[in-house]
């Protein structure tokens, strides 16, 4: 295990921001993490996990070290004629995974299709897009605790899921490295069209027979037209969550706002899509500094190429504010911030 100092983090960051880790290392396997807990010198240190870096924005150098996932590999672990259990490493790419499950017959995770960042990543936000999450298809984790550096496996039960949450954003939070994911997929042919923008797109494919491979194929389409490619210019993707409010201020709101858009949910309490807020805000499309609001999805946060961790920050502050102000919600942060 190679530890280095002082390492740029922009090419392990969607944002591209140019921050620097204190030391930096790979870990490819369950025994180099193990072996880095136990090491006396960077056991003190603060740590931070890195998968693709793509649901992270960085305030500034990272006084720590920094453990780039790398921990690979896909396993069967059980088939029958209607469901196959897989085991996948955590560092591996979720998008590239999921294509790799497409090509297999494994089907259930085409509505998740180019979503970023690292398996090890999504059940700790518990990804979710187009009438799917992630729950929806888990088994279980394997995870080392940092404590002890004993292995634990955490189940479905165990993980407290919940709208872009889970156990380990909240009381488990830095407290374990997730090493696998093992996820419950479905041997058949089913599909789930509920969402809207897909079963348009699918129409408009006009194809006789609608596969997991052509939803996938709906998703991606959808989420490009939307989405910047970190790539070309740097970001996050979805910045904030969708907000749910309750019924007293849904009826206030739709006074006030007739053309406001919701998704009802249980409990009489309505989803607000973060993104309408914002550009009913004058938001979308904004360039401010080397930051600001992508012009197709005002809900994505971008780097025109110089921009700083702060200065992303204090456009989010200053969004947040003109949010809370003309709607009276409280718009909250899907991108960690460290």
């Amino acid at each position: 295990m190679t530890i280095q100092e002082n390492i740029s983090l922009k090419p392990y960051n969607t944002f591209g921001l140019n921050a620097h880790a204190k030391y930096f290392t790979r870990i490819g396997n369950e025994d180099n993490l193990i072996a880095l807990l136990s090491d006396k010198m960077l056991s003190t240190e603060k740590q931070l996990v890195l998968g693709s870096g793509s649901n992270i924005l960085l305030k500034g150098d990272f006084d720590g070290v920094v453990l780039k996932n790398e921990i690979f590999g896909k396993e069967v672990i059980s088939e029958t004629e209607d469901k196959v259990l897989v085991k996948i490493g955590a560092g591996e790419n979720w998008h590239q995974f999921v294509l790799w499950s497409l090509e297999q017959g494994y089907f259930g995770l085409e509505n998740l299709s180019l979503i970023p960042g690292t398996v090890g990543a999504s059940p700790i936000q518990n990804i979710g897009a187009y009438g799917l999450e992630l729950k929806d298809v888990f088994e279980s984790l394997e995870a080392i605790e940092v404590k002890t550096g004993k292995k634990e496996v955490f189940f479905k039960k165990d993980c407290n899921f919940g709208y872009r949450n889970s156990i380990f954003k909240k009381k488990y939070k830095g407290q374990f490295y997730i090493t696998s994911v093992t996820l419950r997929l479905s041997r058949k042919n089913t599909v789930n069209v509920s969402y809207g923008a897909i079963q348009k797109v699918l129409t408009e494919m006009e194809l006789e027979q609608i596969t997991p491979k052509a939803v996938s194929d709906a998703v991606i389409q959808i989420r490009s037209s939307k989405l910047p490619n970190p790539a070309v210019i740097g970001n996050a993707g979805s910045f904030f969550k969708n907000p749910a409010i309750n019924q007293s201020l849904f009826q206030d709101l739709q006074k006030k706002f007739p053309s406001l858009v919701f998704y009802p949910l249980a409990n009489n309490y309505f989803k607000i899509p973060a993104g309408w807020l914002i550009e009913q805000c004058g938001w979308k499309g904004k360039i401010v500094g080397n930051t600001g609001t992508y012009k197709n999805q005002a809900l994505v946060i971008v780097n025109h190429g110089h921009a700083t961790g702060k200065e992303i920050i204090d456009l989010t502050e200053k969004i947040e504010n003109s949010v809370l102000e003309k709607f009276n919600i409280k718009l909250d942060r899907e991108v960690n911030i460290v």
